[in-house]
């Protein structure tokens, strides 16, 4: 029997038995039940300068070898956002980059890709709303001409810098105006980002969701859908009941996504696509899920998603911010990149216990690709720190 080496936030040492890897296979033809993002992160050169306040200097290769497999398995990637780290170590020169490598590799894998567009290439801390709106105009015609679809992320200069629910009507007015295809508009919570406390014009959802929902009813055939990471099931919920034929809701909710995606069998809209960092962490048992709602087996779906909800949690817990750590580590477990660094040194924003009882969840989720390597790779980071493994 070979063991998982495992330590608690008391110091204490367990072991618990390494799984087999799950059984999933790619799929043989596209997904049909589910439109399905995996928000992917980047990776940085192993000799780089991966600390605080430099630049990013990613690993092309690796970093498009991820995508590649998200491909592979039948899922989309979302790109260059929070995931990848905007706004916490991905400077707009490699943003850029990002988006237009990124696209290139969709072109040739034949694959979708949606990216981040945002304001944040702009070193002003405060703007008018006007040069707000050229700053998303900017960013929005560079994406469209990567042939890449937009997703509108939540700006923190129009977090500051609005003073009512007019101000963001008027904002995403004239941007979506601007807009030659459909974007996905994103309500990102502040658990994910501080700053952007009061988005859509208030700090109670109810109201933010009205101007949200206004804002699409002026002008439906711009919008593609709406991705929601507010962690709150009850909001999407909501939210997705009203939202005008054509206009998909994108769960970003990585801590209820199992019952959003699967079908609620209540009204015309008992189901949410996904656009999720969860689903780069585990991309071969998101497909396998999607692939059974495909084959119409839910039992099959909710037997392989399931598990991986307690895991999400864990990579996403307070402070929610901080989550990449976990997806770049899973990366790192599951080989797809040759060490667990991340830009700007976030790697480090993880306690050992708290990257342990991620493995414990991993491998009990069957979210290990290869559960050889993954224990090979844990062992070796414990003994680095002083763990007998």
């Amino acid at each position: 029997m070979t063991t998982l080496r495992l330590l608690a936030a008391s110091g204490a040492i367990s072991d618990a038995t390494l799984n087999d890897s799950g059984a999933y296979a790619r799929p043989a033809s596209a997904l049909r039940s589910r439109v399905a993002y995996a928000a992917a992160h980047v990776v940085p050169k192993v000799h780089a300068d991966n600390t605080p306040g430099q630049p990013a200097d990613i690993d092309w290769d690796a970093t498009l070898a991820f995508r590649r497999n998200v491909y592979s398995w039948g899922l989309g990637v979302a790109d260059a956002m929070d995931t990848a780290q905007r706004n916490m170590g991905l400077d707009a020169a490699a943003t850029r980059e990002l988006i237009a490598r990124s696209a290139q590799v969709a072109r040739e894998e034949g694959g979708s890709v949606v990216v981040g567009v945002n304001t944040d290439h702009i070193d002003d801390e405060h703007l008018s709303l006007d040069q707000i709106i050229d700053a998303y105009t900017a960013q929005l015609h560079f994406t469209e001409e990567q042939g890449a679809g937009p997703v509108l992320m939540a700006s923190r200069h129009l977090a500051r810098t609005a003073t009512s629910a007019e101000d963001y009507r008027r904002v995403y007015r004239a941007v979506l105006d601007k807009a030659t295809t459909p974007v996905v508009l994103h309500w990102l919570g502040t658990a994910f980002d501080p700053q952007l406390e009061g988005y859509f014009g208030s700090t109670e959802w109810p109201a933010a969701a009205e101007v949200l929902l206004q804002i699409i009813a002026e002008n439906p055939a711009k919008i593609a859908g709406v991705k929601m990471s507010l962690l709150n099931a009850e909001s999407e919920i909501s939210v997705r009941e009203r939202l005008p034929q054509g206009v998909r809701m994108f769960t970003g909710d990585d801590f209820n996504y199992v019952s959003l995606i699967g079908d609620s069998g209540v009204g015309e809209r008992s189901y949410s696509d996904a656009l999720l960092g969860a689903f780069a962490a585990i991309t071969p048992v998101a497909s396998a899920a999607i692939q059974a709602l495909d084959a119409g087996d839910h039992a099959a779906y909710a037997r392989f998603l399931g598990p991986t909800e307690e895991l999400s949690r864990q990579v996403f817990a307070a402070p929610t911010f901080y989550y990449k750590t976990g997806v770049a580590f899973l990366s790192w477990l599951n080989g797809h990149q040759p060490a667990f660094q991340m830009v700007g040194g976030l790697h480090s924003a993880r306690s050992l216990p708290h990257l342990s009882r991620i493995v414990e969840l991993a491998n009990a989720s069957l979210a290990l690709e290869n559960p050889e390597l993954a224990q090979q790779r844990w062992h070796g980071m414990l003994r680095l720190n002083g763990v007998d493994a």
